[in-house]
Formats: C-alpha cells, structure tokens, sequence
C-alpha cells in the first residue's frame, strides 16, 4: 500500500528524517514549513494523511489541525501529531482539535509505518462513498460531508468488553455523561453482542483472562454486521507489540493504562464522530442516492448521476495528477432487436448487458445507462492502455455467449461497439472526454462494429 504523506515541520532535519523514512517504505512525501502551507495542500486535495508537528511559529499544529478538521473538504484527512509533548493535556487538546493519533519525539520507526499504513487504509476505504456523496449535491440530496465538520461525538453507543469489573465500571462511569455504555467480560457473548446491538464504538481490554483481545477484534473486523464499527483497545504500557499488532488488523484507536478521564472522553467522542461520518456516507450512497438516480431497467446509475460524479472524478484526478479513462459503449443494430422481437426483448437484451458489464470492472469503476443503447464506464486510476483491455475484455464477453430473450425460450447474439477517451491534462473536462470517447465510438461503428476503437488525440 502507497499513499502521500504531507510532512509539516519548521525544522528542515526533522523532514528530512521523517521524508527518508517513508520513502523507504515507498510512501510519496511531500512537506510544508508552516501551518498555512499545509492548509493549502490539503485543500487542493495533495495528500491522503498529514503527519504534523505541535510546536511551529505563527500557528501551530493545533490550529491547523482544528481548521483541517472543520473544513468539510478536509475533515477526512487523517492527522498524525509528532510532539515532542508528553503531558496528558496536550494530547487531550489534540484529540480535542481533531487529531487522529500522535507520535512521540523521537520517532520510532515501527510505529511511525504502523499508524500510517492503518489510518491511510481507513480513509482509502472511504474515498470512493465521499467521491460519490460529493456528486448528490448538484442534485439536492443533504451534504454528509458538511454534517461530518460539526458532528458533536456525543450520544454514542460504547461496548466495553473487560473481565476486570471495577475496571470496566469505572470506564462506564467515567463515560455515563456523554456516552451510553454496556459492558461484557465474555469475549465470545461480546462477539454476538456487537453484531446485534448496533453499536457506534467496541473498546476491548488486552488484559482478557485466557482470551488473546486481538482474536476478537479480528473476528469483529470480519464479520459484515460488525466490519465498520470502530475498535478502541485498552493496553497496558508494556503493550506496544500487540498494539501495533492490533493496528495491522484495523483496530483505530487506544487507551494506556492508567487512563486519563479526558483523553477517554476525547478519544471516544472522536471515533463516535467518524463512524457517524462513515455511516453518512454509507447511508448516502445506497439509500438516497440509489433510489434518486439509477437506471430502473438495469439497475446501473443514470445519465444525471454520470453528469455530477464524472466531474467529481476528474477534479479529483486533475488534484493529484492521476489519469482517468472513460469507455462509451453502443449495442450494435439494437433497433433491429426492438423492431424484430418487440422491446420485452430489447429490455432482456438490456438487463442481461448491465450485469455481464458489470462482472468485467472494478467496484470503484461506475457503469451508467447514458441512454437508449449506449453505456458509460468511468474509469478512475486508469490509463489509455489499461482502460482499451478492459474494453477488449467486455466485447468479448458480450459476444462470447447469445443473450436469452422471451424467458429463455429464443437466444440472440449480440455485439457492442466500444469508443475510448482518457483525460489529457490538468484543464481537460468531463464533456471534452465525453467527445473523445464518441467520436473513437462512431469510428468503431463505421469500420464494422463489433470492436474497439481509443482516442488517444
């Protein structure tokens, strides 16, 4: 897994042994000397994690972490605090300002790598539901991200998984004010209790009788009911391996033993507001935005739909200097299955069409019914070459095996006619490709039909 870093730091020997240790691990860096800077490569959109230092003249990492966090076009950017700080309260203000973990000066390798690769494997997770949230704004659906930057953290539902009772009470007590806490000893009953209880946050004790806490948290990570909420472990201060460990397998956060009342009401508050924010975006994409803007024959995404996201996609693209490919597919001499067979037939042709196309691309790739016959697939991440074999792949798919039309009792062969267009520089828009891919879709129809045809002009 690679990732851009943005390494922020007034010190030029701190980036630089920060910049050499991601780069050995393949990370891409980029960095920035001051706080306004950072805030401007954020903003356009430049990195996927912030690693970012407290103590900068003019404004510190505090406030650029609160002006990161409060923007909603930036609200998702993970941010790593180094500090050289080690007292109680500072982190608590970081956790306060949004700060989604910190690092202590100096930086030891292993767990500068670890917190990176698990905070960028969230927000990956992620990119593509914000991708599409961004686009239900031009259609008038309610703006998650927006809700995201003022979300409170307060209200959540909290599991407590601890065989210690007064430990795990006093966690719940110290919790009662803001969350609402339920507590198991029993790993096992734990297991059946996060999958049926809804619930906004598991926080899981390293310190289980004869139970290893890391065996449920990975049980927890694999089940679907259970796979997004967020985990919280509380660790012993000689626990550093494990809880790297338990970093690997996704858990997003942790609490040192003795623990600090408002670092426990800081760190809980903030994963509550981001399996908020996560849900939102889950809620978004296959609710409102299912029902407002898919194709109801096939079942893919309509031209509206196409129009927002498409836009959203190149200017995510054009941001960080990523290709894009877009594929304008035709049904060939569709109008003679209509004419001959009647339009029930045209519209098993057309069902049938939607979920071969469907198998041949990636979940992050979008299908859309553009209209009548003709089919767009957006590309993200996918040059000229890469996007002509996938368009090789479905027109073969497509002729490989005849279509059944009338419920099974007649078959049709069918071909497509394939045009291809990706983006070519920073100022290319969504409607110059969409002219592209048309005009290398009318060249494959007028040399036969049947075939490929890529734009590279």
């Amino acid at each position: 897994m690679t990732a851009r870093v943005l390494v922020v730091d007034d010190v030029p020997t701190n980036v630089k042994l920060l910049e050499a240790r991601l780069n050995a691990d393949y990370f891409e860096v980029l960095t920035a000397e001051s706080g306004p800077e950072a805030l401007d490569i954020c903003a356009r959109a430049q990195c996927d994690i912030v690693l970012l230092d407290v103590m900068m003249p003019g404004m510190d990492g505090f406030e650029v972490c609160r002006r990161l966090k409060s923007n909603p076009l930036t609200h998702h950017i993970p941010v790593i605090m180094v500090t050289a700080l080690s007292d109680i309260a500072d982190r608590v203000r970081g956790l306060e300002a949004g700060a989604d973990d910190f690092l202590t000066k100096p930086v030891e390798d292993i767990a500068l790598l670890t917190r990176v690769r698990s905070l960028v494997r969230l927000k990956m997770a992620l990119d593509e539901l914000r991708i599409r949230a961004v686009s239900t704004r031009d259609i008038g659906i309610a703006d998650p991200l927006a809700e995201a930057a003022i979300e409170s953290g307060l209200g959540g539902r909290v599991l407590m998984v601890d065989d210690r009772g007064a430990a795990a009470e006093r966690i719940a007590a110290a919790l009662s004010h803001e969350q609402t806490v339920e507590t198991e000893p029993d790993a096992r009953r734990a297991l059946f209790r996060a999958a049926d209880g809804n619930f906004d946050l598991v926080m899981v004790s390293l310190g289980l009788d004869g139970v290893d806490g890391l065996r449920l948290c990975s049980q927890l990570r694999s089940l679907d009911r259970t796979r997004h909420v967020p985990l919280l472990l509380v660790v012993e201060a000689e626990d550093n391996d494990r809880l790297l460990r338990g970093l690997d397998l996704g858990v997003n956060d942790y609490l040192v033993r003795p623990i600090d009342r408002q670092e426990l009401l800081a760190r809980v508050r903030t994963q509550v507001r981001k399996r908020r924010y996560a849900s939102r975006l889950r809620d978004n994409v296959q609710h409102s935005l299912e029902l407002a803007i898919s194709d109801a024959l096939t079942g893919l995404h309509n031209r509206h739909y196409l129009g927002s996201h498409l836009g959203a996609v190149i200017e995510q693209a054009a941001a960080r200097g990523k290709p894009v490919s877009l594929l304008l597919i035709d049904i060939d001499h569709f109008k003679s299955v209509n004419d001959t067979w009647g339009h029930d037939a045209g519209d098993d042709v057309l069902r049938e069409f939607a979920l071969r196309l469907k198998r041949c691309i990636r979940g992050i790739d979008l299908a859309c019914r553009y209209g009548g016959e003709e089919f767009v697939v957006v590309m993200p991440e996918t040059d000229l070459g890469a996007a002509e074999a996938v368009a090789e792949r479905i027109r073969r798919q497509i002729a490989a095996d005849p279509f059944a039309i009338h419920k099974g009792t007649r078959h049709l062969d069918v071909t497509i006619s394939i045009g291809l267009a990706s983006r070519m520089g920073p100022s290319d828009g969504a409607e110059a490709i969409l002219k592209r891919a048309d005009e290398a879709l009318y060249r494959a129809k007028r040399g036969g039909r049947n075939r490929v045809e890529a734009n590279a002009a």
